[in-house]
């Protein structure tokens, strides 16, 4: 039998499969991994030898699912899987995230991660077993890779715990996160979560980093029984020259050095440190001066590096001159755009957000079609961050997997804060952040900036939410470690780790976490995360210095949103044929109208510009959907006319009879003497007999005629009709041809 394979157990008794050598055996390394009825595919291909002057590695990593997987057809014309969506992009990112850092430094070769979902279980959610895959498709192959790592979701059920829980489990957890781990280190978290502290948080980190050393000790069993993976294959993707190497770090560490301990702005600094570079190019002969400058470059960088680290970690001094735990200046401003329905400038040092907040109706919902996830949102964020925001010149091309990815953290953040589980707010809410300028955690401006917003607007938010990004320097050698508050663009890029926290006073909701250093410790994370705490209540107090509580009422052009409860059976007759009815409401009552059929009723959600519309259209449906009531008057429309009288629609699709002796109090020999078709007439509902057939009435709404004299009342037959006998069907000499004894 094709294939080798490898199986562990998960703490609830479910058994995991990692398989090697059965499906694409043309890839440098393929593995699938199995869960219940999930299995990913994931390949990786890296090219023989790296691009010349390439001094990164081009590493791509796609995750797509397949609709065929779960047996549907995928939406759209062409009915093919095409673009990777938001939810398969931020998979991707994932795994990307944990993947990259692992790699060689000098490895520059061209490299792909492909994974791709093969089979679906509606209850296995698949992103948790994303980077396993990944992961174990690098280990049985000859790509060097310092792993392997695994990923998994950490949800808080019941108080508990859950590695992997299934879709149903989660809907109880109040914690959702996806940590990735080596065997020795956790190396990037994701998640949100219901304003749980900071030792929650340290716990469930301790946890999924247990459940993942069982999978890499997996891997490493699965690449045991593989040939190819060992050895790993030799490689050189750079060109080094150590006497270059050691004088540019003699002749250039104690300028960078000085530069960086200035204080300077981001600008001003850049220029600074450019300007060194170039004097020093000028210095190597002008004949090896192109051979050399990518290695000048790369050596350069190298300096900037430690002589940052160090001005740091020795002196504790900052690029901007702050403490390690001081936040940069902040100012804000609310109700910036005049148009907009809230609108908020969020600056922290020189970092700005613009956010706006609109507020729209159920059909403004966006819609989620994956293979697996389904349903709709009621909440959408959408980030920007346009070139000018840190002085460059690009081309405008489509919304990359970097806003997406901060988009989605600032996401998470505020929607366990905005009131969508009261029926009082039924509106669907758009956040749009748009970065003016960025030096340092855009996306931490981005969930300040979406708080004020929604204030502004007048959401009435259960807590205000902020975010701060936090770093971390530390020295292997000697121990000694910084932790900084509300990191630089510089201070991200050189430092050993980046983590977001966004959270409200009393808990974190979401974060993000990429670590780049070995053997960081509990006692570490515990105080990064103490300090971040202290640092987002900091924020928290200016934000509410600019604005303390939601606005009391939504400003003039935001749509107002009334909800009505009807029947279940009469949402019908409210749509109309082919949707004729609330077409033709929506147009005369310039409303926007819903209705949702919501267990044993209807919803409608009435949205327009103004008050008046909206009691218009309530009044309308009022009349559609009440239901008649004896002794109740009725403006009605004469719908047919027969020679006993005439049928009266006074509910639209409910009429009932009014009989020629009821339209007037003198004796008609006509109807159409007094009504005709389409004719409006007012009437009263005198009465509903036990088949639920209504009597009318004209008459007794009018004046009785001076001296006139009632007669008595024949009496009434069964059916309720008026006859001198017995219904002729019921007479002795027609009950069924014999007499009555």
């Amino acid at each position: 039998m094709l294939g080798i394979s490898k199986t562990f157990t998960l703490a609830d008794g479910r058994e995991v499969t990692i398989e090697t050598g059965k499906l694409a055996k043309q890839a440098d390394g393929a593995a699938v991994v199995k869960c219940g009825n999930t299995m990913l595919l994931a390949t990786v291909c890296t090219k023989k030898e790296a691009v010349e002057g390439t001094d990164f590695l081009p590493l791509q990593v796609e995750y797509q699912e397949k609709y065929a997987a779960v047996g549907r057809f995928p939406g759209g014309f062409f009915k093919r899987e095409a673009r990777p969506s938001e939810y398969e992009i931020l998979i991707a990112r994932l795994v990307d995230r944990a993947l990259r850092p692992l790699f060689p430094d000098d490895y520059h070769a061209d490299t792909q991660v492909l994974v791709t979902l093969i089979s679906g279980d509606r209850n296995v959610l698949p992103d948790a077993f994303a980077g396993l895959a990944a992961s174990s498709a690098l280990a049985v192959s000859n790509i060097p890779f310092n792993g392997p790592i695994s990923e998994v979701r950490v949800g808080r059920i019941d108080g508990k715990m859950v590695i992997n829980p299934t879709v149903e489990d989660m809907e109880k957890s109040d914690i959702d996160m996806i940590v990735a781990a080596t065997m020795d280190n956790i190396m990037m978290v994701e998640g949100e979560m219901k304003e749980i502290s900071e030792q929650d948080m340290v716990e469930a980190l301790n946890a999924a980093h247990e459940a993942i050393k069982v999978q890499v000790q997996a891997q490493l069993d699965l690449a045991a029984m593989v040939e190819k993976a060992n050895p790993k294959r030799e490689y050189c993707h750079e060109t080094n020259d150590d006497d270059l190497r050691e004088r540019v770090n003699k002749e250039l560490y104690d300028k960078v050095y000085a530069i960086a301990k200035s204080g300077m702005g981001k600008q001003e600094r850049n220029a600074a440190f450019d300007q060194i570079k170039e004097e020093f190019l000028e210095t190597i002969p002008e004949e090896e001066r192109d051979e050399k400058a990518e290695m000048v470059r790369r050596y350069y960088d190298d300096v900037l590096y430690h002589a940052m680290r160090n001005m740091i970690l020795h002196e504790h001094i900052r690029l901007d001159g702050r403490k390690m735990d001081e936040i940069r200046p902040i100012w804000i401003e609310t109700d910036y755009l005049p148009s907009a329905h809230g609108s908020a400038i969020f600056t922290r040092g020189e970092t700005q957000s613009l956010a706006t907040c609109t507020l729209g109706t159920k059909l403004d919902e966006q819609t989620i079609d994956g293979a697996v996830v389904e349903g709709s949102s009621r909440f959408i964020l959408h980030y920007n961050f346009p070139p000018f925001s840190v002085g460059e010149v690009k081309p405008i091309r489509s919304t990359g997997r970097r806003e997406i990815g901060h988009g989605n953290l600032a996401h998470r953040a505020l929607k366990p804060m905005i009131p969508f589980d009261d029926p009082d707010f039924p509106y669907t809410v758009r956040i749009v952040s748009d970065i003016l300028e960025s030096n340092g955690s855009s996306s931490m401006a981005t969930v300040c900036a979406g708080t004020l917003a929604l204030f502004d607007c007048g959401v009435k938010m259960k807590k205000p939410v902020a975010g701060i990004a936090m770093g971390l320097i530390t020295d292997e050698a000697s121990g000694k470690y910084a932790i900084l508050s509300d990191i630089l663009g510089d201070e991200d890029h050189l430092g050993d780790m980046d983590f977001k926290v966004c959270g409200t006073a009393d808990g974190i909701t979401a974060c993000q976490m990429d670590i780049k250093v070995n053997g960081l410790s509990a006692e570490v994370m515990a105080e990064a995360l103490e300090q971040a705490r202290k640092g987002r209540l900091h924020i928290l107090g200016k934000m509410h210095e600019a604005i303390a509580e939601p606005r009391a009422e939504y400003k003039p052009f935001v749509p107002r949103i009334v909800q009505m409860i009807i029947d279940r059976d009469q949402i019908g007759a409210v749509i109309g044929p082919g949707g004729k009815v609330i077409q033709e409401m929506q147009r005369e009552t310039h409303t926007v109208i819903n209705i949702d059929e919501v267990d044993d009723h209807g919803v409608i959600d009435i949205a327009a510009a103004n008050v008046d519309d909206i009691n218009a259209a309530i009044e309308r449906i009022k009349a559609i959907t009440a239901k008649p009531e004896v002794g109740a008057i009725y403006k009605g429309k004469v719908k047919t006319v027969q020679p006993f009288g005439a049928f009266v629609e006074i509910i639209p699709g409910i009429d009932g009879l009014l009989h020629i002796s009821e339209i007037d109090w003198k004796r008609l020999d006509n109807v159409e003497e007094v009504l005709h078709v389409g004719d409006e007439v007012e009437v009263k509902l005198v009465e509903i007999d036990d088949k639920g057939k209504m009597r009318l009435s004209r008459k007794v709404l009018l004046p009785k005629p001076e001296g006139y004299e009632e007669r008595p009342e024949r009496p009434r037959r069964p059916n309720g009709g008026n006859s001198k006998g017995p219904r002729h069907s019921d007479h002795p000499r027609h009950s069924h041809g014999k007499r009555e004894e």
